[in-house]
């Protein structure tokens, strides 16, 4: 049995000609190298969520919270859409509840701003998830960190993101401990 956590990077965005794939791969690349995690990119646009309450197939949603349960804790990648986040991604957070519970999550985001607004919202939401989130937080800037839709980050960035996962492997490990004690 792993005492490695397993950690899911979740793409936050499902439109066509999103960005969110390469920078997800990008985190998951600086994660895999170093090693001390089980990583994955979980695509919220593979189980195809209806919107809550608008439609009797549940077979998405059910399929969307056993990914959940199996993981220890998250990575966002988060789209800023009209300073928030994206619908699709409120939804997604909208189709679970307790597969979130006492779990830990980082955020990478990005936007004309870094995508800081959309962060704050999805924190906020975190915390009526009970999902702790950490302080260290990726912002990208769609002026300097992509060129013409191609994902190219600033060295300085890959610094943060390896912080960010050093407080997730922490408390994810704690939050691991807390979820088996119930």
């Amino acid at each position: 049995m792993s005492t490695k956590l397993k950690l899911g990077i979740i793409l936050g965005s499902t439109r066509e000609g999103r960005v969110s794939p390469q920078v997800g791969q990008w985190v998951k690349s600086i994660a895999d190298t170093r090693g001390d995690a089980d990583v994955e990119i979980v695509d919220i646009k593979d189980y195809k969520l209806p919107l809550l309450g608008e439609s009797d197939d549940l077979s998405g949603v059910m399929a969307w919270n056993a990914k959940l349960a199996e993981l220890d804790g998250f990575v966002f990648i988060v789209s800023e859409y009209n300073r928030s986040m994206s619908a699709a991604l409120k939804n997604a957070f909208d189709s679970a509840r307790d597969p979130w519970n006492n779990k830990a999550a980082g955020i990478v985001s990005y936007g004309s701003a870094g995508g800081a607004r959309a962060a704050e919202h999805v924190r906020t939401v975190l915390g009526e998830l009970q999902i702790a989130d950490v302080r260290s937080h990726t912002l990208l800037s769609l002026f300097t960190d992509f060129d013409n839709g191609v994902f190219k980050p600033a060295d300085l960035h890959k610094s943060n993101v390896n912080t960010m996962l050093d407080q997730l492997n922490a408390w994810g490990t704690s939050l691991k401990a807390v979820r088996a004690a119930q």
